[in-house]
C-alpha cells in the first residue's frame, strides 16, 4: 500500500480540471488586466462627516487608491441600529449587535448612475465590563463595521467593473 493519498488517476484528473479552468476565460481579479484595476485610483469617494463615514471612506481609498482625476464617483450613505443580542433573566443587556447598511451609487464624472447597491454586515460587542469598557468596545465595534462594509462595497464594485465604461 502506498503512502501517497493520490493515484495518478486523481492526478491526472485534477491536471485535467485545472487545464479546463485555465481554459475557460475567467481571469484573476487582481491580475495585471483585472477588474480591480479599473477602479484603482479612479474613484472619488463621498461618504457622512461622521466617524464611521470617515472610517468607510478612509477603508475605500485604502483599497481602491486616491484618484487625483476620478472616472467615477461614488456616493455611500450609512445607518447603524444598536440591537440587544443577549439578555440575562433579570433583564440587563450583556452583548449588543450593531447592524450597519451602507446604500451606495456609482457614478459617472458627468454625473449618470452606472451601478448601485445595498450592503449590511454586522458586528458585536459586550457589555458586561465598567462602562468605559463597554464604551470601548462599542467604539471598536463601530470601526470594525465601517471597514467590513467598506470591503464589502469594494468587492460590490470589483464585480461590476467589467460592465464600467472605460
Amino acid at each position: 500500500m502506498s503512502s501517497d493519498r493520490f493515484t495518478p488517476v486523481s492526478r491526472r484528473t485534477a491536471l485535467v480540471a485545472l487545464m479546463a479552468l485555465a481554459g475557460c476565460g475567467l481571469t484573476p481579479v487582481y491580475g495585471t488586466n483585472g477588474q480591480a484595476n479599473i477602479l484603482r485610483d479612479a474613484v472619488s469617494f463621498g461618504a457622512p462627516d461622521t466617524v464611521a463615514g470617515f472610517r468607510l471612506r478612509d477603508r475605500l481609498e485604502e483599497r481602491l487608491g486616491r484618484a487625483a482625476a476620478p472616472k467615477y464617483a461614488l456616493g455611500v450613505q450609512l445607518s447603524q441600529t444598536l440591537t440587544p443580542a443577549t439578555i440575562t433573566v433579570d433583564g440587563d443587556t450583556t452583548r449588543f449587535n450593531l447592524v450597519g447598511t451602507a446604500d451606495w451609487v456609482l457614478r459617472s464624472a458627468e454625473g449618470s448612475s452606472l451601478t448601485s447597491g445595498q450592503v449590511e454586515t454586522f458586528t458585536s460587542f459586550s457589555a458586561t465590563g465598567s462602562t468605559v469598557a463597554t464604551e470601548a468596545a462599542a467604539a471598536d465595534a463601530a470601526a470594525r463595521l465601517s471597514v467590513a462594509l467598506a470591503d464589502l462595497i469594494v468587492s460590490r464594485l470589483i464585480l461590476a467593473a467589467s460592465d464600467l465604461p472605460r
